[in-house]
Order: structure tokens, then sequence, then C-alpha cells
């Protein structure tokens, strides 16, 4: 699986922008997709999980309620919605894909970064203050 990041940009305090991250190869549906982020000097952290076909969804506490993980099977495609953005949302974004089985979901795997199986590229997300 290739993984292709984009949406990134500048954008100020309290703006929203949308990551998409689009997914080459076969069964899509059996991957559970991520987005994870990295500050400068920091190590990366997770940010949302989201389940085969969508019906679960995890999210890091510094992003409950403001940013929203999404899927569409159809095109093989992940989003991430991020509103209300804050001056320490800025990082590089990347999203990853883990091939659990069914089953398997679990809050602490999610937010392993050990888990993944694959990776994008990244895409920078500046907030100014």
């Amino acid at each position: 699986v290739q993984l292709q990041a984009s949406g990134g940009g500048l954008v100020q305090a309290g703006g929203s922008l949308r990551l998409s991250c689009a997914a080459s190869g076969r069964a899509f549906n059996n991957y559970i997709m991520a987005w994870f982020r990295q500050a400068p000097g920091l190590e990366r952290e997770f940010v949302a999980a989201i389940s085969w076909s969508g019906g679960s969804k995890d999210y890091a506490d510094s992003v409950k309620g403001r940013f929203t993980i999404s899927r569409d099977n159809a095109v093989n495609t992940v989003y991430l919605q991020m509103n209300s953005l804050k001056p320490e949302d800025t990082a590089v974004y990347y999203c990853a894909a883990d091939s659990r089985r069914a089953g398997e979901w679990s809050g602490s795997r999610n937010r392993n970064r050990h888990e993944y199986d694959y990776w994008g590229q990244g895409t920078q997300v500046t907030v100014s203050s």
C-alpha cells in the first residue's frame, strides 16, 4: 500500500483544514487508518484512528471535539477534518495504515506508531497565532 497525504497549509488560529490521504493498492478496507503528527524536536504522536469500515473512531485527547477522522472506502481515501486549529497543532501530519485483523481494534494499539505497516510522506500544517 502506498499512501499520499495532501491538504496541509498555513492557517490562522481558529481556522480549519481538511487533510486527505489517498491509498493505492488493493483491499483498502482491510486496514485500520490513522493520522499521526510530529512537531520539530518532538516524537511522532497519535492524532486519530478509524476502523476498517469507519464504524469506530479514536482520538487523542488534545484533538477530541475539534478533529474528525473519516474514510471513503470506495475511493481508498481517509480524511482528517481539523477545526478550531491552535498554534500547538502545528506539525507535519502523517497518515498510516495498519493491517490488523478484524476484531483487533484497540485504543492502546491505535496509539502505538510501531503497529503501523505503511506511512505516507507527510503534509505540513502551520497554525499562526
